[in-house]
């Protein structure tokens, strides 16, 4: 058995992070990935066509913007370099035209005023709002759960002027949070869609914090990538964690957690090999996987069995990725060309398709969050072409199709239906879309959790965001934190606090609770 101060299992994003801190703490760290790879869901390839990068799953990183563990790494010190897009983020509308973020936020509101008259300047507050509560909220979520110095600072901030809307704002549905600050359809529809990067419905409590923590951001920050491919944000990780001494072992599945006494003290893996760990062993896997395969029955309270029945996944996914010839041809031409763009007809289209999502029916009509990489970063793809795709949200376990076609079984023919009912969806926007592919990939439900294990049934948040599991209950009652039900062992994916995004926190949590017991 080969040993080492501490063992980290998962080396997607959280798992990196994670292993950085320790060894920045002078711990012997060695991280076993199940994969040929690292990176988890943040990873890309030429799968698609040799000339285009593709990112197998995730791809714009707005949260490693306001994350101070992401930016405490100093990432560009070990290659990482950012890319942003002419607007971060928009919407071409049903009427004609876009709902479009700008650069400065006063060309926002200009724009929005357009639509709207009085709109641009609720944009303004909103934005004022941000500045001055922004970075209490941000520290907020990114801590351990409850977050005490930061919680002080922010409701110090609330109790300020327009306290109680913003106390509004935060525990608010986006749905009436645009109904009372918005008067037109496209400052709504910017605000709703952007909430649907997390599976909180529009009408349901916290989507509108998200809606706007994310547009907010997006205005000061922008939706950034990075440059050559999502692959290098986890090679930059990579190569700080060795740069520090760490070891990274890949297609090293581990298949048990070695308890003794009621402690974690190693892992083993499917070829059986044994790693000790004399401080700590931190996972980075889902938690159902956690207590349901790698802690051993015998060693699992009951009490943690039972409770982890409640647990609830996030909606699956279907991602299309596309190398087209050519831009995208939409109806209307933006005047800033958005790298992430939202297909929704209207917000009462967006309430429609997350009531047939949450009452198990595969949506007819779906809502799609698209990439346009190539106008993100250039180096995606030759000159005059675009590296694109998009994905949409299905249920995890199907009632029905409300278009009558499929069955959720997700095999190869089904897959491909989703696709083109996915591609007719943008034709309505971009006449001629089809005309431009050049190759496709198709990525179910079924074929994303084949690529990456935590993405169980295509969910890629870790579990829902649902205020249910979220906070002290994420990922259960009587386990919200970092620490688990297993001594020296730590639970650092995203089916911990603060959960799904690119941010680092649930890996930086779990290694600073690490490092707190020891000492």
């Amino acid at each position: 058995m080969s040993g080492t101060d501490a063992v980290v299992i998962g080396a997607g994003p959280n798992g990196l992070v994670a292993a950085n801190l320790l060894a920045d703490a002078g711990w012997d760290v060695t991280l076993l990935e199940a994969n040929d790879a690292i990176g988890g869901a943040v990873r890309s390839s030429t799968d698609v066509d040799s000339a285009f990068v593709h990112d197998t799953f995730s791809s714009f990183y707005p949260l490693a913007m306001v994350s101070p563990t992401i930016k405490g790494l100093k990432l560009e010190e070990h290659g990482l370099e950012w890319s942003n897009p002419p607007s971060p983020v928009g919407n071409p509308l049903r009427t004609g035209g876009w709902a479009l973020v700008h650069p400065e936020p006063a060309d926002t509101a200009a724009a929005l005023d357009l639509h709207a008259p009085g709109d641009g300047q609720a944009w303004l507050e909103l934005f004022s709002d941000w500045q001055r509560i922004g970075p209490a909220i941000t520290e907020a979520l990114f801590n351990p759960f409850p977050p005490v110095r930061a919680g002080v600072d922010l409701l110090g901030h609330l109790l300020g002027p327009r306290g109680l809307k913003r106390l509004r704002l935060l525990i608010g549905p986006v749905r009436s949070l645009g109904d009372s600050r918005f008067e037109g359809e496209a400052a709504k529809l910017l605000l709703a869609t952007n909430s649907q990067h997390a599976d909180i419905a529009p009408t349901a409590p916290g989507s509108g914090l998200m809606g706007w923590l994310l547009l907010m951001i997006a205005q000061q920050y922008g939706y950034p990538v990075p440059r050559g491919g999502a692959g290098h944000l986890s090679q930059a990780l990579a190569d700080r964690f060795t740069s520090r001494g760490g070891t990274i072992v890949c297609q090293a599945r581990v298949d048990r957690i070695i308890i003794r006494d009621g402690r974690a003290v190693g892992v083993r893996t499917a070829d059986g090999t044994q790693y000790s760990a004399s401080r700590a062993v931190l996972a980075d896997v889902s938690a159902p996987a956690l207590y349901s395969h790698l802690i051993p029955r015998e060693d699992l309270p009951a009490r943690v069995q039972q409770r982890l029945r409640f647990f609830k996944w996030d909606p699956g996914t279907i991602k299309v990725d596309w190398a087209l010839n050519s831009p995208i041809p939409w109806n209307d031409a933006p005047e800033l060309a958005p790298g992430t763009v939202h297909i929704a007809d209207s917000v009462d289209d967006l309430r429609r398709w997350s009531r047939q999502l949450s009452d198990d029916w595969i949506p007819d009509r779906p809502f799609l969050l698209m990439g346009q990489m190539t106008t993100s970063d250039p180096s995606r793809s030759p000159a005059g072409t675009e590296s694109a795709w998009a994905y949409t949200h299905v249920p995890h376990h199907t009632r029905g199709d409300a278009a009558g076609q499929l069955t959720g079984e997700w095999n190869d023919a089904e897959s491909e239906l989703m696709a083109e009912r996915i591609e007719a969806r943008i034709e309505e926007y971009a006449p001629g879309f089809r005309e431009r592919i050049s190759a496709r990939r198709i990525l179910s439900p079924r074929e994303l959790e084949r690529r990456n294990a935590n993405l169980f049934g295509g969910a890629v948040n870790g579990g829902t965001s649902g205020l249910t599991q979220e906070l002290v209950l994420r990922p259960m009652p009587g386990l919200g934190r970092a620490e688990t039900a297993i001594k020296s062992l730590y639970l650092a994916s995203a089916s911990a606090h603060p959960g799904g995004g690119v941010h680092g926190a649930c890996g930086s949590n779990a290694a600073r609770a690490a490092l707190l017991h020891t000492r």
